[in-house]
């Protein structure tokens, strides 16, 4: 799927990589859904299914932690308050223990739900804000914003697909 470039793009991407990744999801056997077998998100490491969603539940709130932030006026510590970029298995493991307390059916309803907050954000914004001001460093809120929905979303969805078949 090509970089999108527009908020029209950036929606269809998100929405396409979404349906696809929760129709496997769907497939993941409730007994299995906390079998560390999966590739973890740091070198060396092993994580489930359900710590699979909790990542991108982390990511996915944290960029609506970013947005609100910015809209307020506040400084946005990229990629998280006491994190740097080179420590993001180290976040990723934080994802999996924040939402170690939810069930299955749970976690994918939060992430149906965070996933709709995005879109309406997104909805909400001017291609202008979205894809012709640089935001962080280079980057522009939309591409921001791709980096850690769609992209993650088609991850991990290669993750699932290849567990799956396992």
């Amino acid at each position: 799927m090509p970089v999108p470039t527009n908020k029209s793009e950036l929606l269809s991407a998100i929405n396409t990589t979404f349906d696809k990744l929760m129709t496997d999801l769907k497939r993941v056997p409730p007994a299995r859904v906390k079998e560390k077998t999966l590739e973890g998100h740091a070198k060396g490491t092993l994580m489930s299914p359900a710590d699979l969603v909790a990542y991108l539940l982390g990511w996915n709130e944290l960029v609506l932690k970013w947005l609100e932030r910015d809209d307020r006026g506040d400084t946005v510590n990229f990629p998280e308050t006491g994190f740097k970029w080179n420590e993001l298995g180290r976040l990723a493991t934080k994802f999996y223990d924040d939402y170690c307390a939810l069930d299955w059916h749970d976690r994918l309803a939060r992430l149906q739900d965070v996933k709709n907050r995005l879109e309406q954000e997104i909805v909400a914004r001017t291609d202008e804000e979205l894809y012709a001001i640089s935001w962080y460093d280079k980057w522009t809120k939309g591409r921001m914003i791709q980096f850690n929905t769609s992209s993650p979303y088609a991850n991990a969805r290669g993750r699932i697909c290849k567990w799956l078949k396992a």
